[in-house]
């Protein structure tokens, strides 16, 4: 399976709150045949690391693609832009991330000394409630291709200070108001 992590705390200019942006983002994959399968609900999380920004709304769906990874993420790095994501620096507010969190049992290391910076699965996503809790709703059997960790155990390692709780769902698929 591929999963699909999103997330956002700022307000877009064209689709409004976070969680109006990220149906968008669902519905612009869906466009460019990224064909999303499920979605978990949404989630309220605190800022990882701990800071005062706003908190962000996540959720995580498995999706259907012929893109291998490292097109993948060039495609969602390429929403991103769409929806107004401007990367300034490392945990900066934003309207939408998207990430590759994992394309089936593919292991790809990120190689910063010959520029490939594609990993897979993503390399944080284990240690990161915002992540493991919505994609345990999807994927409750999955296990980590690189660690063979169950999902179960990743989340019994969390830290104790990331806070993150399921949100009101909206209608749909998409989980939203906005319907483009």
């Amino acid at each position: 399976m591929i999963f699909i992590g999103l997330g956002g705390n700022l307000t877009c200019l064209t689709f409004g709150a976070p969680r109006a942006t990220c149906g968008a983002a669902l519905q612009i994959m869906e466009q460019r045949g990224i064909k999303v399968i499920e979605r978990s609900r949404w989630y309220e999380s605190a800022p990882v690391p701990v800071s005062d920004q706003p908190w962000y709304v996540n959720g995580v769906v498995s999706v259907d693609t012929t893109l291998n990874p490292a097109a993948l993420v060039t495609e969602v790095l390429d929403i991103e832009a769409e929806l107004g994501r401007r990367r300034t620096v490392a945990n900066a507010p934003r309207t939408i991330d998207l990430d590759v969190i994992a394309h089936g049992d593919t292991v790809i290391e990120a190689d910063h000394k010959h520029k490939h910076e594609v990993a897979i699965p993503h390399p944080r996503m284990h240690t990161r409630a915002f992540v493991l809790l919505p994609m345990r709703e999807i994927a409750p059997d999955w296990r980590h291709p690189a660690s063979d960790r169950h999902i179960d155990a990743l989340i019994a390692e969390l830290p104790a200070d990331q806070e993150c709780r399921p949100m009101a769902d909206g209608p749909g698929l998409y989980g939203t108001e906005w319907a483009g």
